[in-house]
């Protein structure tokens, strides 16, 4: 996801001071895909369950992974306790993930990309607490203060529905971007000295496919459906563009510029899910989606502005 593997590589060397064009490209690009990576789990949903579909996702990238790491030499596994907290980021993402894919087969990806997004807000309010190099600023307080409005926006577009079931997978989608949050403070708390970005991948990917497969196995008895050329497309730009290579170039991203300056244009991944949802899907974009969209991405703006 996005802020953790900020908080997880900020000990690198930055070779550059400020964005140019390549990099104003590349995040702005990144920022497009995870746009639509909610886009492509409700497409994946009509053809296959969705806690089978999260695990087919953390299999294929956790093996790209590996082979990534193999041929650079790099070491994934750890033979001592920090194993422990491998197995713990695993646990933390394979729970954030069965959230976020069951409360998109029940909720909109407009919804559900707005709500998911809502983790560096989490990550904000903890960080205060738990982190005390990091207080709440003015600013901050004040993107906190929008995103919640965002939030309360976008769950009153349900308002007037003659059913709670896409309360239910807002409800979801919002736990998800609660439990990302706290996988990104016990990233930043725990495991940052003690593991490299590749590892904390490997590691997250990895146990989630696991812990997924097998919660798959106990409440989905047909987990497959209707493999369609779209859905196998769908699953697989889930799990080697979006979990797979587009962590690779955020990686190079933020080792090569300052993390505050890229993560402050993630303020743009809610807004594409919400246009690509309308577009691709014929969501109806709401006037509160609208005003959630804004809300939720001015605060994020606000929350990951580089400090002076």
């Amino acid at each position: 996801m996005l802020e953790e593997w900020g908080l997880g590589a900020q000990h690198m060397q930055v070779s550059r001071q400020s964005l140019d064009a390549r990099a104003i490209l590349a995040v702005v690009t990144l920022c497009l895909l995870w746009g639509l990576s909610q886009v492509s789990i409700r497409v994946a949903n009509a053809g296959v369950a969705p806690i089978f579909q999260g695990a087919a996702r953390s299999t294929i990238s956790a093996s790209l992974v590996a082979l990534w790491a193999w041929s650079r030499g790099l070491p994934l596994i750890h033979r001592d306790r920090t194993l422990a907290n491998g197995v713990a980021i695993g646990v933390l993402f394979g729970t954030e993930f069965f959230f976020l894919y069951l409360g998109l087969s029940y909720t909109t990806a407009s919804h559900g990309v707005l709500l998911l997004y809502t983790a560096p807000f989490f990550v904000a309010l903890g960080a205060h607490w738990l982190l005390p190099a990091e207080p709440l600023t003015a600013r901050k307080l004040a993107g906190l203060t929008l995103a919640f409005a965002g939030i309360a926006v976008t769950i009153a577009d349900n308002l007037g529905r003659p059913t709670g079931t896409q309360m239910l997978g807002d409800t979801y989608c919002l736990i998800a971007g609660f439990l990302w949050a706290v996988t990104s403070l016990y990233l930043k708390g725990v495991v940052r000295a003690s593991m490299s970005p590749s590892q904390m991948l490997f590691y997250q990917l990895g146990f989630s496919a696991i812990q997924l497969s097998l919660m798959s196995l106990a409440w989905e008895p047909q987990p497959i459906g209707t493999l369609t050329p779209l859905v196998l497309g769908s699953i697989a730009y889930q799990g080697i563009v979006v979990a797979f290579a587009s962590y690779l170039v955020w990686f190079w991203l933020i080792r090569e510029y300052p993390v505050s300056n890229v993560t402050s244009f993630t303020f743009l991944t809610p807004i594409f899910g919400v246009v690509l949802g309308g577009l691709l899907l014929s969501e109806p974009i709401t006037g509160k989606v609208a005003v959630g969209a804004g809300l939720v991405s001015g605060g994020m703006l606000l929350v990951n502005w580089p400090a002076r």
